[in-house]
């Protein structure tokens, strides 16, 4: 038996969990869902119906994304994205806690912006902005977030900032965060990434079983 996850392909919150059990190689079953059509294990599982759900073998479930990456690196951490002896795992806290906070709800209303009419789109992205510039400041002292070497602060963070960019991507190539750009064309364009990113069918009940091997070639 393996773990089992249910994952939408685009939810930021799903990549970051499947780059970590990824990039960990314990394989697991990729069970791709419909948000507009949750299956009933996956609710019976994790009843608040979010992605991305994680049931381990023994039953236990892990259904937040962060608890996820820590859970899957903490069994094999082979590129040690929490840094020796989990030292990365503080300041990644930190990082985590802008981007899932107000990054977050900027980057839904500046996506979305035709459902928060009170601002223009364009206050919205400048709401985002500030974690755009914490994390400039972060790249230009290291090539990653945290240092020099790659790190869950990244890979937790990077859908996110790829969700950004893709609202209006002329915007981001002309902004003014050159570090930011790089970075991200870097790991958006690893092997690691298009791994995660391939498209798979819609889980049906007990058909179409999708185990993922782990690791990157």
């Amino acid at each position: 038996m393996v773990p089992v996850l249910y994952s939408f392909r685009r939810c930021p919150y799903a990549i970051r969990a499947r780059l970590a059990l990824q990039v960990s190689g314990i394989p697991y079953e990729l069970r791709e869902i419909q948000l507009r059509d949750k299956p009933p294990a996956m609710l019976a599982a994790s009843p608040k119906g979010s992605v991305p759900v994680l049931v381990l073998p023994e039953g236990r479930v892990v259904d937040e994304s962060w608890d996820i990456m820590c859970w899957a690196l903490q069994q094999h951490d082979p590129d040690h994205w929490l840094g020796d002896d989990g030292g990365y795992l503080t300041e990644a806290a930190v990082v985590l806690e802008a981007n899932d906070g107000r990054f977050k709800a900027a980057l839904d209303r500046y996506k979305y912006a035709d459902r928060y009419p009170e601002q223009p789109a364009t206050f919205y992205r400048a709401e985002g902005e500030c974690f755009l510039q914490q994390l400039e400041g972060l790249l230009l002292a290291h090539r990653y977030l945290l240092g020099d070497q790659l790190s869950i602060a990244d890979m937790a963070v990077l859908p996110f900032i790829r969700q950004f960019a893709g609202v209006e991507p002329l915007w981001f190539r002309e902004s003014p965060y050159p570090r930011l750009r790089n970075w991200s064309d870097e790991l958006i364009g690893s092997a690691l990434f298009e791994s995660v990113m391939k498209k798979y069918p819609v889980w049906q009940g007990g058909n179409g079983a999708v185990v993922i091997s782990g690791g990157v070639a």
